[in-house]
């Protein structure tokens, strides 16, 4: 399982013109899964997403984590990211994982994240999206599971 994680000072996602979720300071996650990841996955990676550190500090380090910084996540899934890219010009999708298993992946995820204290917007699970976000730093980080 991956997560694309943007530290963003506002983000939103919208389907078919009208917003689904959104949050300002936090964390837009992109979430893919692939076809061997499972329930344990999803809450390892909601963990190390919660925790893991990329918010300044007093002294301007990247001290705190999401929840420290006073923001929440804006989740959001996103098949492409478990692609392989290894060859050729055009993606496979060979490893993603189906749609039904995906969106388990996905919801335990979720509800992972709301379980660790956290405030948690998604989008809406395979629909054509538009993302809008300011990205804070820049600040991307790829985790995985």
């Amino acid at each position: 399982m991956k997560a694309l994680i943007q530290r963003v000072s506002s983000a939103s996602v919208s389907v078919q013109q009208l917003v689904v979720g959104q949050i300002t300071q936090g964390l837009v996650v992109l979430l893919g899964v692939e076809a061997t990841d499972n329930l344990a996955d999803s809450t390892k990676l909601a963990h190390k997403v919660a925790h893991y550190r990329v918010f300044a500090d007093d002294q301007g380090k990247m001290n705190l984590n999401v929840q420290q910084a006073g923001g929440s996540l804006l989740v959001i899934s996103q098949f492409t990211l478990a692609a392989d890219t290894q060859s050729g010009l055009r993606p496979s999708f060979t490893p993603a994982a189906r749609p039904e298993h995906a969106l388990a992946c996905y919801n335990a995820f979720v509800s992972e994240c709301q379980a660790l204290g956290l405030a948690v917007a998604t989008g809406r699970f395979a629909a054509k999206m538009q993302v809008s976000l300011t990205n804070d730093g820049p600040v991307t980080f790829l985790l995985q599971s």
